[in-house]
């Protein structure tokens, strides 16, 4: 596989990964569930349909990324976005702030 197919490929299962994501979307921004019910049904449907096969995959850095950038993504419109208190700057998300 050369640096474009896995380009592409990576962006295909970016799209399936939305695709995903809006067949669910009224469940994850529901403020009727938990957020560990959210959190299991994005890691059991949505995520590995994103990640599917990346052990395969030779990655650049900037190729890396794009998985880390979606599910940040996903996360903000899951959760919201979280502002620092004390600096008013916005700061990630992390599955250890979720998950007690």
């Amino acid at each position: 596989m050369n640096q474009n197919s896995i380009h592409a490929y990576i962006k295909s299962r970016l799209k399936l990964g939305n695709v995903c994501y809006h067949l669910v979307q009224n469940l994850l921004t529901s403020n009727f569930l938990s957020k560990n019910i959210k959190m299991k049904i994005y890691s059991y449907v949505i995520f590995p349909a994103v990640i599917y096969g990346c052990e395969t995959w030779s990655l650049t850095l900037r190729e890396d990324q794009r998985p880390r950038m979606f599910q940040n993504r996903l996360l903000r419109k899951m959760f919201g976005p979280k502002g620092e208190e004390v600096t008013g700057e916005w700061r990630k998300l992390h599955n250890e702030e979720l998950n007690p």
